[in-house]
């Protein structure tokens, strides 16, 4: 059986991919299973930190499917597989908990795409990323041409993207892409989870927000939480909440 696998153990969530005989692509199945993960991930305070990684060490992820989308119709196609799995990785990126991507294997596609929209990564030395997409007649769709742009240099971009180019671990970490080359890329990302799952959780989740308003990541919602959580945690708050329910005239305390 083929799926994503969570495990969460000492205030570390695991996602795993397991797809070995396709080098760990991504499922329609698949991708339903990280979105309901995501969603456990969510909702568990005890998670301090995710780690995202592939169960074979050939890959960490080889992209999409090919035989998941190769037949359906170009609006199907650009609505749900595109936009769909857009939204997906969207949601991994805005995860209030720090995520750490540990490229055991190759990241081609997609795969690459999902390491994008962790907050960090870990590669061993012999793992490689690409964009393969125009080899096949597409287009890069889960944010490769949009976030990847953000955290890599141009020329590096184009050489995967418009060239079909691969790109090894030492490049990657001298652009600051990844933060660790490492033999055993698992154990590094795990000890990196460790030190996070050590931190302030509420000071983690409020750095991460205000960085990703300033880099543009879903830049409305970042604001408006943060002001959101400052008002929640004063005495107006507790004021108006209390006025409100005893129906009375509301009287907020001076500043």
């Amino acid at each position: 059986m083929t799926g994503v696998r969570l495990h969460i153990a000492e205030g570390v969530a695991e996602l795993r991919l397991d797809n070995p005989a396709k080098l760990n692509c991504f499922t329609v199945e698949m991708l339903g299973q990280l979105a309901g993960h995501l969603e456990v991930i969510e909702g568990r305070s005890e998670v301090r930190a995710v780690i995202v990684t592939g169960d074979d060490d050939r890959a960490f992820c080889s992209g999409a499917d090919v035989n998941a989308w190769g037949d359906i119709s170009p609006a199907e196609f650009a609505r749900n597989w595109v936009r769909g799995g857009h939204r997906l990785f969207d949601r991994l990126a805005r995860l209030a908990k720090p995520t750490i991507a540990c490229l055991n294997g190759h990241a081609f596609g997609g795969g690459l795409e999902l390491a994008a929209a962790c907050d960090i990564r870990v590669i061993a030395p012999k793992a490689t990323i690409a964009l393969p997409e125009a080899g096949i007649g597409v287009v890069p769709g889960w944010s490769g041409t949009q976030r990847l742009a953000r955290l890599i240099p141009e020329g590096m971009l184009k050489e995967m993207a418009l060239f079909g180019r691969r790109i090894g671990a030492e490049r990657l970490l001298s652009c600051g892409f990844v933060a660790e080359v490492a033999e055993d890329a698992r154990a590094a990302a795990q000890d990196i989870a460790a030190k996070v799952a050590t931190l302030s959780p509420r000071a983690t989740e409020i750095t991460k927000s205000m960085i990703h308003a300033a880099q543009g990541e879903d830049h409305a919602a970042m604001v408006e939480a943060l002001g959101s959580a400052a008002i929640a945690a004063s005495a107006d708050r507790d004021e108006g909440v209390a006025a409100f329910r005893a129906k009375r005239p509301a009287e907020f305390p001076g500043t």
